[in-house]
């Protein structure tokens, strides 16, 4: 008898998953971190030259901002497709459309060249990468949690989000190594396409893992059963309208849950950079550094952040992060004044492994909370609504602060109300360790959330 889709896989599957999973996000959050990187050091000048530096860096933050407002557009296409036809094919295409579009961009006629017509092509190619990585994160992370078992999925499902430190660290990496090989000159004049057209490199790596891994098993099964109700006739809903019919409260969780996660990450990797170079007058490597070894250390920590959600639950976890940057905002920028930079490095190193434990969580615990039948459009949804008022704002609204005010204390205090949104979120969700993805939520109304560990069946 073969065995249930609920079933652990072999070692060895599980982990060519997860390998497949951790390399398609790092290099989709390569190609999209590194825009974030260049419209901090270079786009504003390149794009928008008639500008003072920081509106010319605002202007080219709002191009930036355009590929988060993309993402939930995403997050829909790619959520009803991954719930009807399967998480694999629609990673495939994620990978493909982000990685055309980044290497696209290293070809990309400047505002000396055509005019115009520069900041539009940009714009048009950076809402390309919105809308993959919309479809991007909640199929990586649910292919990794459908596959695993219920006892470690926090563990196994944090590699996914590993990628995105992995791909912050890859871009911040070749920028750095950029910074010192070429001068400032060279580096703006054509520099600063090397790296997107070795996108072009890591995309090919990329979809040669991705495409030797299997289809979710508990997907399959899923799937197995909407077809055996639709030949009686059943009609199916599109699951983006069933995700906010029945699950709406889970969708509002998932967003309160990854808002001060989301804002404190850009203002921590893209503001900085901002903020050292404009504003601090420092070296762009001093911040490009800083960013690398922090990266390390988030990319290191955020698999033990995960382990230790499946000991202890997906909240407590999350409320240390949360309740950490929501204190850490005041002292972060403090630290960065010293303008030393050991010191500059140890502000973004402890933010980043704050951010590690709201971060490492969030994938076992979004995924826990909606059913099989439209888990990739609930989490998509969640995820990548949370991502306009979240990541698309953050490094416009902080540019904006500081530009009025001239201080870091009103982004501290704008960085502490996000981290306090999702302490309250988190602190009145319900815990999701241990359901069985297999098998359907509680309806509202019962106890609202997931079955608590002793009521599920050992895996």
């Amino acid at each position: 008898m073969a065995a249930p889709a609920t079933a652990p896989p072999a070692a060895a599957n599980l982990k060519r998953v997860v390998a497949a999973s951790l390399i398609g996000t790092t290099v989709e959050w390569y190609d999209f971190f590194l825009y974030g990187s260049a419209a901090a050091l270079v786009f504003n000048k390149l794009f928008f030259p008639a500008s003072d530096p920081l509106t010319g860096t605002l202007l080219s933050f709002l191009t930036y901002a355009v590929g988060f407002a993309a993402r939930p557009l995403g997050g829909v296409v790619f959520g009803h497709f991954g719930d009807r036809i399967g998480r694999k094919k629609l990673l495939v295409l994620s990978l493909l459309l982000m990685g055309g579009a980044t290497f696209a961009m290293g070809l990309l006629p400047t505002h000396a060249t055509v005019g115009a017509a520069a900041p539009v092509l940009l714009t048009v190619l950076r809402l390309v990468q919105g809308f993959a990585l919309g479809g991007e994160w909640g199929g990586a992370v649910l292919l990794v949690s459908e596959h695993g078992d219920d006892r470690r999925r926090g563990f196994w499902a944090s590699w996914p989000q590993a990628g995105a430190p992995g791909g912050n660290l890859l871009a911040t990496g070749v920028l750095a190594i950029l910074a010192a090989v070429q001068s400032d000159a060279t580096f703006l004049a054509w520099g600063w396409r090397i790296p997107f057209l070795l996108s072009g490199v890591l995309v090919v790596i990329g979809l040669w893992i991705r495409i030797s891994v299997s289809e979710s098993p508990v997907f399959l099964a899923a799937q197995e059963k909407a077809a055996e109700r639709a030949a009686t006739g059943a009609e199916a809903k599109p699951p983006v309208v069933e995700v906010f019919r029945t699950s709406w409260r889970q969708v509002l969780t998932a967003i309160g849950t990854r808002l001060g996660e989301n804002i404190s990450y850009y203002i921590l990797t893209a503001f900085l950079l901002v903020y050292v170079t404009a504003h601090l007058h420092l070296p762009k490597s001093d911040a490009l550094n800083a960013v690398l070894i922090g990266s390390a250390v988030h990319f290191v920590t955020i698999p033990m952040w995960g382990a230790l959600s499946d000991r202890v639950g997906r909240r407590p976890v999350t409320l240390i992060g949360a309740v950490g940057m929501a204190g850490w905002a005041f002292a972060f920028f403090a630290l960065l004044d010293t303008r030393s930079f050991p010191v500059i490095a140890l502000a973004v190193t402890v933010g980043l492994f704050l951010h590690g434990a709201m971060y490492g969580p969030q994938a076992a615990f979004i995924s826990e909370m909606f059913d099989t039948e439209v888990r990739y459009s609930g989490a998509s949804m969640g995820s990548q609504l949370a991502s306009i008022v979240g990541g698309a704002l953050a490094p416009i609204v902080a540019v904006e602060l500081l530009k009025e005010y001239d201080s870091s204390l009103p982004v501290s205090v704008y960085l502490c109300a996000a981290a306090l949104v999702t302490v309250v979120t988190v602190a009145v969700a319900k815990e999701t360790r241990g359901r069985s993805l297999a098998a359907k939520t509680p309806a509202a109304g019962t106890d609202g959330g997931a079955r608590r560990p002793q009521d599920q069946i050992s895996a």
